[in-house]
């Protein structure tokens, strides 16, 4: 076998033609550039041009020109106005060729409907070619062709904003996932408060009591607190027999009056005044209550009762006082209904890991129980199995 190269073989692809060729009855009508108005017959028509016959060697390829293809349809004139240009000339067969520029859609359609229709050997009537051209029969351009690409800005402005919706998803997701876990995975306490040990100053007499500290102050141990006004009766009851005891002496008695002295039981802080100033107390009555400075403090927290298996002793906490950035934490050591009786709420005690000041008693918090999956324990367990 010859293994040289045969290069008299060509490609069907390199000699095939772009558009099929068609002889459709039909003229061309035109003015030159000399100014004659040209009608010559059609010899082919296909969609990217024509030939037509002339017998005048006037024409020289390049020459450009408009004019209008004319087809005869039932007992109508279909023209065309397109605008050509002459490629081939062969004077030998009086023939023109001339390929179409700047074609119009409509003009277009119509020709291609001609065309496959004289293919397919059907006939066409006006009907047809006036429907081919009312209807859209191109799509849109692409706004990058294949031969440009964005730009450096378009890039820019694409791949921020597909960013931005990524980050926009993103965040949506998050948010329901953090939704989702709450909702199965966190406890909240329906309220909470830290508290202290506190102490009660009580009406040693009958009287009236004026205070000396205000509510929060702090006072030590000893100092006053506040002052109570009694009468002499009342300080001598008791003391007196019924001799002693005459309508005269009562009445001078009881008009007379003495003033006493409250003092503080503890280095404390004054939590509630009870009794308002100038108000008259019974004995016994509790005047003050005082929270010690040197007090442990600790959290109290109401749950609800569909809530108890969440809130049982030993479970750890998270809690955050009103007014603080920074979490805290604790444990659960005593649970019991409210009030001690039967009860829609638990009220549970949280000792907290680390001592809280007690300037903060009284103060709400924000208690959670978290019981979702823990990253760290996750850990540990894989560890663990893996040993």
């Amino acid at each position: 076998m010859n293994s040289a190269a045969n290069l008299n073989v060509v490609h069907e692809s390199e000699a095939q033609r772009q558009h099929a060729r068609v002889k459709l009855p039909g003229r061309l009508r035109y003015t030159n550039a000399q100014g004659e108005r040209i009608d010559a017959r059609l010899q082919d028509v296909s969609a990217g041009g024509f030939s037509f016959t002339s017998e005048k060697n006037t024409h020289k390829i390049g020459d450009f020109h408009r004019g209008q293809l004319q087809f005869q349809l039932d007992s109508l004139v279909l023209g065309l106005d397109v605008e050509f240009q002459v490629n081939a000339v062969q004077p030998e067969h009086n023939r023109v060729g001339c390929q179409f520029h700047n074609i119009g859609a409509r003009e277009a359609a119509a020709l291609r409907h001609l065309i496959s229709a004289h293919l397919a050997g059907e006939l066409v009537n006006v009907g047809e070619v006036l429907h081919i051209l009312q209807r859209d029969n191109f799509t849109k351009a692409r706004k990058n062709g294949a031969g440009g690409g964005m730009g450096v800005f378009g890039r820019l402005r694409a791949v921020t904003f597909s960013g931005a919706i990524f980050l926009i998803g993103l965040a949506a997701f998050g948010y329901i996932g953090k939704s989702v876990y709450g909702l199965y995975f966190v406890t909240h306490a329906k309220s909470a408060q830290i508290s202290l040990p506190a102490l009660q100053v009580t009406m040693p007499r009958e009287g009236s009591v004026q205070a000396l500290v205000q509510p929060d102050g702090v006072v030590e141990k000893g100092a006053p607190i506040a002052t109570f006004t009694t009468s002499m009766l009342e300080m001598l009851k008791g003391h007196l027999n019924d001799d002693q005891l005459e309508p005269s002496q009562v009445e001078e008695l009881f008009s007379r009056e003495m003033q006493g002295t409250l003092t503080s039981p503890c280095n404390c802080k004054v939590s509630r005044q009870l009794v308002a100033d100038g108000q008259f107390a019974s004995k016994g009555d509790v005047i003050f209550e005082l929270v010690p400075q040197d007090g442990v403090a600790t959290v109290s927290a109401s749950f609800a009762y569909r809530n108890l298996e969440q809130a049982r002793p030993g479970t750890p906490v998270t809690f955050k006082v009103a007014g603080e950035d920074e979490a805290r934490h604790g444990q659960i050591v005593s649970s019991a209904l409210h009030d001690g009786g039967l009860s829609s709420d638990i009220r549970v005690v949280i000792k907290p890991n680390e001592t809280l000041p007690a300037s903060l008693a009284g103060q709400p918090v924000d208690v959670v129980i978290d019981r979702g999956p823990s990253l760290g324990g996750l850990v540990d367990q894989a560890v663990a199995a893996g040993r």
